[in-house]
Parts: structure tokens; sequence; C-alpha cells
């Protein structure tokens, strides 16, 4: 007890990293599908694949039929996506971030089947699957 409140400036800054770093982990994530699960979900069933990527990001490299929504757009564009509503949607963004914000919004207007790519486009690279320009 007495190192603690000798060097309390320390403390404080050894909890607040450590809460800083938990923080992430504890916020509420859509569902995510690890890159083999969306590779299953894409070849077994009609998957809809939705990049929420900026124009520019998506003309640099993309998945293979993925239709291009930018995030900062999807609130008005989500009823072109109307028909998919029944089918299974793998979101992809650059990491994973923007693709859990879409994935919710999805549910939110009534998506079913909606998971987003762990680690994003990022990840799908890493792995050595393909892409297209």
């Amino acid at each position: 007890m007495k190192f603690i409140l000798d060097h309390i400036f320390l403390v404080s800054i050894a909890a607040a990293s450590g809460l800083a770093l938990l923080l992430p982990a504890l916020q509420p994530r859509g569902k995510r599908a690890s890159i083999l699960e969306a590779t299953q979900m894409i070849n077994r069933a009609k998957t809809t694949i939705l990049d929420v990527r900026s124009a520019d990001e998506f003309a640099a490299g993309h998945l293979r039929d993925a239709k291009n929504i930018p995030l900062a757009d999807l609130g008005s564009r989500i009823g072109e996506l109307d028909k998919q509503k029944t089918k299974a949607v793998v979101v992809v963004c650059q990491q994973g971030a923007r693709a859990d914000k879409a994935v919710k919004m999805l549910q939110k207007a009534g998506f079913d089947d909606v998971v987003s790519l762990d680690g994003g486009l990022t990840a799908w690279t890493a792995a050595g699957l393909p892409t297209v320009k």
C-alpha cells in the first residue's frame, strides 16, 4: 500500500493505459467471420460482398464481385441492397472497423445474416487470397 501511495502518479498512468488497452475489447462489435468462414460462405451460398471503403480504395483492389457503397453513403443507399436481405452479406473494409459499423446499420435495416470480414482486406491479402482491380 505504501508503494501505491508513494508512486500514485505512476500507478495512475499504468491503470489508465491498461484501461485504454481493454476498452476496445469491451466495446460491442457486430458479428465477424474469419477469412476461412467468409470464403466458405462465398463458395457455398449466394453471398453478397459489400465493400464499404471509399471509391479510391475500392479501385485500388477489392474482392471479386464486391459491391462498393462507402460507409458515409450507406445510410442513404441501403435501399440498393433490399434484394439481398434474405442472402448472407459479408461486409469488407480495410481493417474491419468500418465494416463493424456497417453491420450494425444493416442489422437495424432488417438484414438477417450479416458479418464483417475479420481483419478486412488487409487480412485477406495477407492470406494470399485474390483481389481484382
